[in-house]
């Protein structure tokens, strides 16, 4: 049997993550007709049917499933493949891509690959990091599209290899003249009564907010729904709700604005983060020592906040 050429596992893996040949065809720049052409072509090279073309799209079948995996992974190797030896031709040691959650991204971790990058020995490696939801930086990582993840360790890291990272405080933040800002300390079910900002729906915060509520027997009442961190300290400056952020985010924004930030003393309100990656021998030697860089960073204090907002 041969051997499947890249291209055309590329334009497989595309299909099936569109389940839809027109659509994977306009993301790859390529016309329809080409890609069914290529897709036929492979499943003649394999001797297999791959994919169940349905009225609206396509699935793939049990070996079309088998072969996305294996595609996945051999796309992901010669992507690591490229981006080091371009590094090398460059004069560069790596290139480092990590998928972190917005918590990471918006307290320690700019400061940490910071100093990783400013140390001469790193200077030569690129580092690239991409904001997405736990279970999608988890997926991501496991998927081969970034070497490194960090999340909240609540997530489904199974079949990952995983080091802690750092940790944080969620806390209630408050106008000065909002009820719950006198309290001297508070617990989730304290507030229920008052209404939030909402952050998205997948994000680790909300949906721990969303679970605790319901163990209360209650509901989160919204009234401002926004998308980051920034927005939602910006509504409760304007005293039109509160919100659940870490302390660490809130802490530098209330020194400058007068928001009150009360620690939340439920146990579930002290989260830990944890490092994630596949095969540790898998990892090129800059993703390497990134993630020992970080892993010594959580024995560490975290750096001091600047207010960026």
């Amino acid at each position: 049997m041969r051997l499947p050429d890249l291209q055309s596992l590329k334009l497989f893996v595309a299909v099936c993550e569109q389940r839809n040949i027109a659509r994977a065809a306009e993301q790859q720049a390529i016309v329809g007709s080409a890609v069914s052409k290529r897709l036929a072509q492979l499943e003649d090279t394999l001797g297999t049917r791959l994919l169940v073309r349905k009225r609206h799209g396509v699935t793939p079948t049990p070996a079309g499933e088998t072969l996305l995996e294996h595609a996945r992974e051999m796309l992901a190797s010669v992507g690591r493949i490229e981006r080091d030896m371009a590094a090398f031709g460059a004069g560069m040691r790596g290139h480092v891509r990590m998928l972190v959650t917005a918590s990471v991204m918006a307290e320690s971790l700019a400061d940490d690959v910071a100093a990783f990058l400013q140390d001469p020995a790193h200077r030569a490696i690129q580092v690239s990091m991409e904001e997405r939801v736990s279970p999608e930086v988890v997926r991501g990582v496991r998927e081969g599209s970034a070497s490194v993840g960090i999340c909240w360790d609540a997530a489904d890291l199974s079949g990952l290899q995983t080091r802690s990272y750092r940790h944080d405080h969620l806390a209630i933040v408050a106008h000065p003249s909002h009820p719950v800002a006198s309290a001297g300390r508070l617990r989730f079910a304290d507030v229920l009564e008052h209404e939030f900002v909402s952050m998205p729906a997948l994000s680790a915060v909300q949906q721990l907010l969303v679970r605790a509520a319901a163990v209360e027997g209650r509901t989160l009442a919204y009234r401002v729904q926004v998308s980051n961190f920034d927005a939602a300290l910006r509504v409760v400056r304007a005293n039109l709700a509160i919100s659940v952020i870490p302390q660490e985010v809130a802490q530098p924004f209330a020194a400058s604005t007068g928001v009150v930030v009360i620690p939340l003393a439920d146990a579930w309100a002290r989260r830990r983060f944890a490092i994630c990656h596949r095969d540790a021998a898998g990892l090129s030697p800059a993703a390497r020592l990134l993630v020992q860089h970080l892993a010594a960073c959580a024995q560490q204090p975290a750096p001091a906040q600047l207010v960026t907002f």
